[in-house]
């Protein structure tokens, strides 16, 4: 028999955190969180998410043995000003038990039907920065700091009761020497002669924040016509350049400007952080810092975490100024790989962008949905 119990202590919600680390404890795929700032994202005082949404938290315990966990969300932007109905649930996680899982859903749906919503999605986070989709294939490939890792068998239980595919993501990735300037450095030229563009460098972390909310600014603007797009508020601003400017070289964000001075484009890339965080096994000190800190400088595999273009710049070459840039910036690191980040598989204006460099799919996500019978 299964049993559901609501984490609302800090000792509880640790037990939520760190269950993955026993499910996954043999993969060599999976890469684990920095165990407190996870309890950070969930801090009712420190992620300002809570201040527009509402989580819970559940285990399940099967013989007094945790056995699955899963948080519900209620977005109230996207529910009460975007009028989507939407009961959201994310860092869902379970051993291969159709009672466990079911158990968990069961007690999101009901709190979707305590909040008259009108279906239940995930896996997804608070927001659009947050991970995003339950794996369905790539299930041999390491994953990133920025994605969900699961099982194969997970996508069985969804479909075994009743859930249905909502959205499909892609990631891809490329070798660097795929992006060869013939692809973009005469678009690059033409685009800074024709719009008087130019593109801002950085060397120093303090730099970019100083045009951080900016660029957030920017993000809104350029992702607002995205499905379930949820915008980021002031006081969120401050978080998320709190979480994770600090993680991204200076050098590795490029931000493009008009003739005005005004932001009109920008590119976040991350050094890939995945072997650093399985060596950190959770805990920054007293080693997971130098592991992150020599990952940061060193490491030859970078993922494309953002770029955002605003509209009336959209379909005018400008990411070939971006492009630009980080060829410079990454034939002096000696780049690798470059990865991308999840993608809707029905964005063709950002197959568009990478078409050139040859990028293969290595794996695909998913979020699963349930309508709630009112």
């Amino acid at each position: 028999m299964v049993t559901l119990r609501e984490a609302t202590s800090k000792a509880d919600l640790k037990k939520f955190v760190t269950f993955p680390f026993t499910l996954y404890k043999d993969s060599p795929y999976w890469v684990p969180p920095i165990i407190n700032d996870e309890l950070d994202s969930f801090d009712k005082s420190k992620n300002p998410a809570f201040e527009n949404a509402e989580a819970r938290f559940f285990l399940a315990y099967k013989n007094e043995e945790i056995v699955g966990r899963i948080a519900a969300i209620a977005n109230w932007i996207e529910i009460n000003q975007q009028k989507v109905k939407k009961m959201r649930f994310g860092w869902f996680d379970f051993v291969d038990d159709t009672e466990v899982s079911e158990a968990l859903l069961k007690k999101v749906e009901t709190l979707g039907h305590g909040y008259n919503l009108e279906y239940m999605e995930g896996p997804v986070g608070f927001s659009n920065l947050d991970k995003v989709g339950v794996l369905v294939e790539g299930f041999e490939e390491i994953g990133t700091m920025i994605t969900w890792y699961n099982h194969p068998y997970y996508q069985k239980h969804y479909e075994r009761l009743g859930f249905i595919k909502e959205k499909e993501y892609m990631e891809n990735r490329f070798p660097f020497a795929n992006a060869h300037p013939k692809f973009f450095e005469k678009a690059n030229e033409l685009v800074q002669k024709r719009y008087g563009v130019k593109a801002i460098n950085f060397t120093k972390t303090k730099e970019v924040l100083a045009m951080a909310d900016q660029m957030f600014d920017l993000f809104n603007e350029s992702y607002a016509s995205l499905s379930s797009f949820v915008p980021i508020t002031e006081v969120q601003k401050a978080y998320f350049k709190k979480k994770y400017i600090s993680f991204i070289n200076p050098e590795y964000m490029k931000f493009i400007l008009d003739k005005n001075d005004k932001l009109i484009a920008f590119g976040i890339v991350m050094p890939s952080f995945s072997k650093a965080l399985q060596k950190a096994k959770g805990k920054l000190f007293p080693m997971g810092i130098f592991h992150m800190l020599w990952a940061k400088k060193y490491s030859k595999d970078v993922i494309f975490y953002l770029i955002g273009v605003h509209p009336e710049y959209q379909n005018k070459g400008v990411t070939a100024v971006i492009f630009s840039e980080y060829h410079k910036t990454f034939s002096e690191r000696k780049i690798e790989k470059c990865i991308r980040t999840p993608e809707l598989e029905d964005n063709i204006a950002i197959k568009q962008i990478w078409k050139h460099f040859d990028p293969k799919i290595y794996k695909r996500r998913r979020t699963y949905r349930k309508d709630l019978n009112q």
